[in-house]
């Protein structure tokens, strides 16, 4: 009888399932299996044989070594916008996609060193002690380690790439959760997972601000199980995104009274915020009172509908750049071969180019090749085999720091 692999990790085969979206009865009529057999993988009471195991790695699309490798620290636990019972399904899918993203970060980092961590530090441990002018006050602070100054910023996710979060974006096909964010267990890292579902550049601008509040005023608070306690912190990353991308005094310097909605479209291309993003900044900056903020919401529905407002179409959202330039520097060096990086990360090529936003085909060799200027100093000799190898030890390829975007 043939024996199963020894080292099959079943968190990885946990991982993988809430990856795409699969129970264990599609995987196993999928892998050839029965459920129960599938269920005994996942609970570490069996495991399966070379043969199978191929053809599940062939299901998942990963490679086989993959389910033998340690189970990646997740870390903090993501803190979902939406918590309907609805959406277990999505929310655990963007967990493990936000896992791999984690991992691939990981595996890259072992040859490059990503922008230094540069954001404002907080302590709170309950999000009751949060008041409304600590979060002006985190949000100035951030504006002030960046060097942003109190201007619009041209381009948020360069600024929060080049404070050493890794970013990513890609379509999740779950448009009703705008994005999650985390903190790595390992190197104690910050990671933003936003939907491209939607090709709103105004939103994901508001959505990745949102993330950034979350990471920097909850990184001590457990995940909110309670409805009211989610609220909350939902309504605090709110407004911190609305107090980093509208900072009060040069924002409100341009604010002309009585508020119409004419005039607050002026202001949703200068600042990059939707209407109904200003509206509610100028609520809570006691400028709009609620009666107004009703009538003004009304007409605005009553004028573009409750979804859409003018000008969407005009602002592409920001694209992320550390992992596809890392993975691009890392191939133009000839530190690692195209052939080679799916093996090294372990996930397949559409996987890595999705969650990196490379190019469709880039790992096929199909797609363009950009040269990047880099910083080198003197690093680690480790380099991935296969395919042609480099004729130089390795290198480890620093980031230049950028304060400013």
């Amino acid at each position: 009888m043939s024996r199963g692999i020894s080292t099959f990790e079943p968190e990885r085969l946990k991982q993988a399932l809430a990856a795409r979206r699969l129970s264990q009865v599609q995987l196993a009529s999928m892998v050839g299996v029965s459920p129960s057999t599938v269920s005994k993988w996942r609970a570490g009471q069996q495991t399966p044989t070379a043969e199978v195991l191929e053809r599940l790695a062939n299901v998942i699309n990963v490679g086989a070594e993959w389910f033998t490798r340690p189970a990646f620290s997740r870390g903090s636990t993501p803190l979902f916008r939406s918590n309907a019972s609805a959406h277990v399904a999505a929310r655990s899918m963007l967990e493990a996609r936000l896992d791999w993203a984690r991992e691939m970060s990981e595996k890259l980092e072992e040859f490059v060193d990503y922008p230094r961590l540069n954001l404002p530090e907080r302590d709170f441990r309950n999000p009751e002690e949060i008041t409304d002018q600590d979060i002006e006050e985190a949000a100035t602070e951030c504006r002030d380690l960046w060097r942003l100054g109190r201007a619009p910023i041209p381009d948020l996710a360069l600024a929060v790439e080049g404070a050493g979060v890794i970013l990513v974006r890609e379509e999740t096909g779950v448009p009703q959760i705008e994005g999650l964010s985390a903190w790595n267990a390992v190197g104690d890292r910050p990671f933003i997972l936003l939907s491209a579902d939607k090709d709103n550049g105004f939103r994901s601008r508001f959505d990745l601000a949102h993330e950034l509040g979350h990471l920097i005023l909850h990184k001590h608070i457990p995940k909110a199980t309670e409805r009211e306690r989610h609220k909350l912190m939902e309504s605090q990353a709110h407004r911190f995104a609305g107090a980093f991308l509208l900072p009060q005094e040069s924002f409100l310097g341009e604010i002309k009274t009585p508020v119409t909605l004419d005039s607050l479209l002026l202001s949703k291309q200068r600042w990059g915020v939707s209407v109904a993003a200003i509206i509610m900044r100028l609520v809570a900056l006691d400028i709009v009172s609620d009666q107004e903020k009703i009538y003004l919401f009304k007409r605005r529905s009553a004028r573009w509908g409750a979804k859409s407002e003018p000008y969407d179409n005009s602002r592409k959202p920001e694209l992320p750049r550390v992992l596809r330039r890392t993975i691009e520097m890392l191939v133009n060096e000839g530190i690692i071969t195209l052939e080679s990086i799916p093996g090294h990360i372990g996930l397949s090529k559409s996987d890595i180019e999705m969650l990196a936003g490379l190019p469709v085909g880039y790992l096929e060799g199909g797609a363009s090749v950009f040269e990047l200027a880099t910083l080198r100093r003197p690093g680690t000799e480790k380099k991935i085999t296969g395919g042609k190898s480099p004729t130089s030890p390795a290198k480890v390829l620093e980031f230049s720091n950028r304060s400013k975007c």
